[in-house]
């Protein structure tokens, strides 16, 4: 079993394993480290302590498989079960019960982008080699993309009719 160390002042997570066959990321720049906020780094502490709690009630039947997120007897999760989860945490958000996982990751690029992280760094954050996925995939969620142009126009316009 593996054990979790939740001494430190940092927490980070380790992208470097995949679901995809064979278990590798898409690609190498797929593999990163990312620093995780403190309020995640808390929320996961008491998971932890939560957890713990869990594998005393399962005792003998307590899976060992050395994961964050598990069933109640430490098994990994199928994904329908995940999805059913998400909904009933959107649903108790009250935001309704069509979001899916993935767009967590659509929504962290349109978070990112709003409060002005580069694109490259966007880009280094989910794992892209270049802007160019980035770009493409997520375009209708970066501000640049879809502000700049309309306040440029809004900013000629406005000149022209004053002139």
């Amino acid at each position: 079993m593996t054990e979790v160390d939740f001494d430190h002042q940092r927490f980070a997570i380790y992208v470097w394993r995949s679901v995809r066959a064979h278990g590798d990321t898409k690609t190498e720049k797929s593999r990163r480290t990312l620093e995780l906020p403190e309020e995640v780094a808390r929320a996961l502490r008491l998971h932890h302590r939560r957890q713990a709690a869990q594998r005393l009630k399962a005792g003998k039947d307590w899976q060992g498989h050395g994961l964050v997120f598990c069933t109640r007897t430490g098994a990994p999760l199928d994904a329908g079960n995940v999805r059913r989860a998400f909904r009933g945490i959107t649903r108790k958000a009250g935001i309704g019960e069509t979001w899916t996982p993935r767009e967590l990751r659509h929504s962290f690029v349109s978070i990112m982008s709003d409060n002005g992280v580069p694109i490259e760094t966007i880009a280094d954050l989910v794992g892209h080699a270049g802007t160019a996925v980035t770009e493409k995939v997520y375009r209708h969620q970066l501000r640049p993309v879809i502000t700049k142009g309309a306040e440029t126009m809004n900013t000629i316009f406005t000149q022209h009719k004053t002139a």
